[in-house]
């Protein structure tokens, strides 16, 4: 949250984007209540027939309210198709609540239908638009359209008042298509905005006071992407200098800028010399230990054994650091700065970092705006590495980067020392998975055997969460990919509670081979590999892929075959590998006194691929997935 606060107006500096088209002759957006009867016959989106709801027209309007405040008036009516997109109709509206920083108000909202020919309007009565305090800082509003269902027109519209330097962020591109986006500013010249243009289709329209887009595709989740806002067709504003007669100021223009205004205002700096209790004898046990990495190792474990987090990430304070720790309970910075607090007491480099967890959004390092950020964490540098400390994750760890902070960027900062700096946080290190898998093959089509897998690093946390978070149950059929045939007899989880150790699963396993018959067994290899069904089938893709880490399987199978019977058909050994060598493929298959042996071995040299990298990306795991599942085909002799 923003509190650089300046009495003043503003006007802003656009960067030109995307090529230009000439303006409509009909002003695409309506008023509110007024619609043409052809959109509410519509059964399909035009130009995405395939989308459950459209968003018809989405106008934004910022200019000046009264001194500080800046007024934002939003009109947005959407078209819903079918059930699949009734869920459009509940509207979630989120506004930071303390002080006079932001309100939402003048909210209006209607259903429009079809009845026979006759255009009916069902208003949402205001005893039903609800407010509530999410936490201490932010209010939400949330209502929900009456009398929705397929063919039916909704559309709401409301004002936000904010301070003149939170200027909202207009994004052209949603997960269901657009017809028109419109946002217009009227700004006078004694404030100087910056507007960041990250757009991949064209502006209909562009000028200095109104950017719109027209025919806005949807963007859904694709596999291994970030979030939507890193990839959605955007404008990012920012109030960078005040100029009047007699001052010219620079707002946050700089990163030092931003640290300082956060450990100012936001709470940090008062947090940093809050006490905990009982804190004496923590910072005295540590201090005992022989170096810091016993310390770091110590009180991390410490903290995140004795706090539980509430399930917010946020870049501030809530309650405050001591009464969070006598609670046991806090949001994510709350956590982290009693993690910082006690390492830095028990002598340990600590300095607090803002980063951006992966759903929230990457940072651009151009737009200097805490807003970015969503999450507190503890950088502890050392030698020429470092460790980002995460407490509130119960898997985490203290030598491992989280993973929903990788190929991001983190801001650290400390007042006293004047350091205030962005850094990648990267971890190219390979992480392991290895599955050993020993089988024995009847007549008639029966396999029966036990599975070891061992899980390092990231895969470790992922699969111990997954336990833990979905049950047995649901862990068993992510094992055994939903494969019906596939029974799993027994299950054994072993190092749940060990950091240090890999966590090991013992599967004991049958399974009903498909296409079995008197002369012919039929199997396939791979299995518990987690590699069975190809996230990338689609030809197209439209935004990067990020992978995370660097991730290497291991599978190495053994299956006893039935007295009787020979090897009819096995596929060839065979490597393959990317152009650039970042992801390799190895299979091997054998066969030797009755049995088969084979080894599948996967290792990624690379976790980030641009969108342009991806007909290649895409044509390696085709080939790959159709190795990978392969039959060996025995017959009866």
């Amino acid at each position: 949250m923003n509190k650089f606060y300046l009495m003043c107006l503003t006007c802003f500096i656009s960067l030109s984007a995307g090529a230009q088209t000439e303006p409509p002759t009909v002003d695409p957006v309506m008023p509110f209540g007024k619609i043409d009867k052809v959109d509410l016959e519509a059964t399909s989106c035009d130009f995405e027939p395939d989308a459950n709801a459209e968003i018809l027209f989405d106008k934004g309007s910022l200019g000046v309210y009264i001194g500080t405040h800046l007024s934002f008036d939003r009109h947005t009516r959407i078209k819903i198709f079918n059930d699949k997109g009734k869920n459009e109709a509940n509207i979630h509206l989120q506004y930071y609540a303390t002080g006079d920083v932001e309100n939402i108000g003048e909210i209006q909202a209607e259903t429009i239908n079809l009845n026979n020919g006759n255009i009916e309007f069902t208003k949402v009565d205001n005893s039903l638009i609800y407010r509530r305090m999410v936490d201490k800082y932010r209010m939400e509003i949330s209502f929900s359209f009456p009398n929705v269902k397929p063919g039916s027109v909704i559309e709401f519209k409301y004002s936000r008042i904010s301070r003149i330097s939170d200027v909202p962020n207009w994004y052209f591109q949603n997960d269901i298509p657009t017809r028109y986006s419109e946002i217009n500013t009227t700004f006078p010249e004694e404030l100087t905005y910056s507007s960041l243009v990250q757009v991949h289709h064209p502006f209909m329209v562009s000028s200095p006071s109104k950017r719109a887009m027209a025919y806005e595709p949807s963007l859904t989740d694709e596999p291994y992407m970030t979030s939507i806002k890193d990839n959605a067709d955007k404008i990012l504003f920012q109030l960078t200098a005040l100029k009047t007669e007699s001052v010219y100021a620079h707002a946050n223009d700089t990163w030092k800028k931003v640290g300082l205004e956060i450990d100012e205002y936001d709470g940090f700096g008062g947090q940093f010399g809050k006490s905990l209790k009982g804190e004496s004898l923590i910072i005295a046990k540590a201090k005992k230990l022989a170096d810091n990495n016993e310390k770091i190792a110590y009180i991390f474990n410490e903290v995140k054994n004795t706090m539980k987090w509430d399930g917010f990430n946020e870049s501030v304070v809530n309650d405050g650091t001591s009464a969070a720790w006598d609670k046991k309970t806090g949001n994510s910075t709350e956590i982290n700065l009693i993690l910082y607090r006690l390492l830095k007491k028990s002598g340990v480099t600590v300095y607090p970092m803002l980063v951006s967890t992966k759903r929230y959004g990457k940072v651009n390092r151009t737009y200097t705006n805490a807003d970015q950020f969503n999450k507190t964490v503890v950088y502890a540098p050392f030698d020429n590495d470092f460790y980002i400390l995460d407490a509130t994750g119960k898997y985490n760890v203290y030598n491992q980067t989280p993973e929903d902070l990788l190929n991001g960027t983190g801001f650290y900062f400390d007042r006293d020392e004047d350091k205030f700096e962005l850094i990648n946080i990267m971890d190219n290190a390979p992480v392991r998975k290895t599955i050993s898998l020993t089988a024995e093959i009847k007549p008639g089509g029966k396999m029966s055997g036990t599975a070891h897998i061992n899980s390092y690093g990231y895969n470790r946390i992922s699969d111990a969460e997954r336990y833990t978070r979905d049950g047995e149950k649901k862990y068993l059929e992510y094992l055994t990919g939903n494969d019906n045939n596939l029974k799993v007899s027994a299950l054994k989880m072993e190092n749940m509670a060990i950091d240090s150790l890999p966590l090991a699963q013992s599967i004991d396993f049958n399974i009903d081979l498909p296409g079995a018959d008197e002369n012919y067994i039929y199997f396939n290899a791979n299995l518990f590999s987690l590699m069975h069904t190809n996230p990338f089938i689609n030809e197209n893709r439209h935004t990067n892929i990020d992978f995370g880490f660097c991730n290497n399987y291991v599978v190495n199978a053994s299956f006893k075959m039935p007295a009787g019977y020979k090897i009819d058909a096995m596929p060839a050994n065979t490597t393959m590998s990317l152009p650039d060598g970042s992801i390799n493929f190895k299979r091997v298959l054998a066969q030797e006194d009755g049995v088969v042996a084979a080894r599948f071995v996967i290792s990624f040299k690379r976790s980030t691929f641009l969108k342009e990298d991806y007909p290649g990306l895409h044509d390696f795991y085709k080939k790959m997935y159709e190795m990978l599942n392969e039959q060996i085909v025995l017959k009866k002799i």
